[in-house]
């Protein structure tokens, strides 16, 4: 198999200067940041019986304290521009004790295997 949907993801995302770690934000957070959490790896495309591709699915959730609309926006056009596949986007909620918003974008690539 080549290339990694995780170091894809932070290399195009890394552009929007927000910090970013996977799985969860390990730090006292900051007023913006990106949590990378993997969903799937599915070998979905066969031919012969075997396996083409792999499809890596990861869903990234973006917390901040400001406009997550601006945002959202932002990272939907890195993504696609980048060559990955969105699978879903949501707000998930405003986090009252914490004063985040919390919106999540799914994204998905192929990888040959």
């Amino acid at each position: 198999m080549s290339g990694s949907i995780l170091f894809e993801l932070r290399s195009a995302l890394s552009k929007l200067n927000i910090p970013i770690e996977t799985g969860a934000f390990k730090d006292p957070p900051p007023d913006e940041y990106l949590v990378l959490t993997p969903i799937t790896d599915d070998l979905d495309v066969f031919t012969d019986n075997l396996p083409d591709y792999e499809v890596s699915e990861v869903r990234i959730s973006l917390f901040t304290k400001s406009n997550y609309i601006q945002r959202k926006n932002q990272i939907t056009e890195l993504l696609l521009k980048s060559d990955f596949t969105i699978t879903g986007r949501w707000y998930v909620e405003y986090e009252q004790g914490t004063g985040y918003h919390h919106y999540t974008i799914d994204a998905a690539k192929n990888y040959k295997f």
